[in-house]
């Protein structure tokens, strides 16, 4: 059995030893959001928070409608946090989001709440 195992975790370390780093980011990239992750998206204007979004899985970045090219945001969804208090209160929805790559001051983090 730990034969086995070993073998086995030889043969995952050879092969992410084999791709390239955009490889080993985008199957990270992709084990992240297969997991999920607990995430706060803090919005800035004027270098005030006017929004705060949590349980937020991802944020994508938007490609073309042929696939080949990335768009100038990302999106999402997650719990509009009006309270600012890092939790889901009564009346707090889950929305979709869109943010500019850009023009648009943000802070992607995992809650440090829960």
């Amino acid at each position: 059995m730990k034969k086995i195992i070993l073998v086995t975790l030889v043969g995952i370390s050879l092969f992410f030893a084999g791709c390239t780093q955009e490889t080993q980011n985008k199957i990270g990239r992709s084990l992240q959001n297969w997991t999920g992750s607990n995430g706060v998206l803090d919005i800035y204007m004027g270098g005030k928070l006017v929004k705060r979004f949590i349980k937020v899985g991802k944020l994508t970045t938007a490609t073309s409608t042929d696939g080949s090219n990335s768009r100038d945001y990302r999106y999402g969804y997650g719990y509009l946090d009006t309270n600012q208090n890092f939790r889901v209160d009564k009346g707090e929805k889950k929305l979709y989001f869109e943010i500019s790559n850009y023009s648009t001051p943000y802070i992607f983090y995992e809650n440090p709440v829960d």
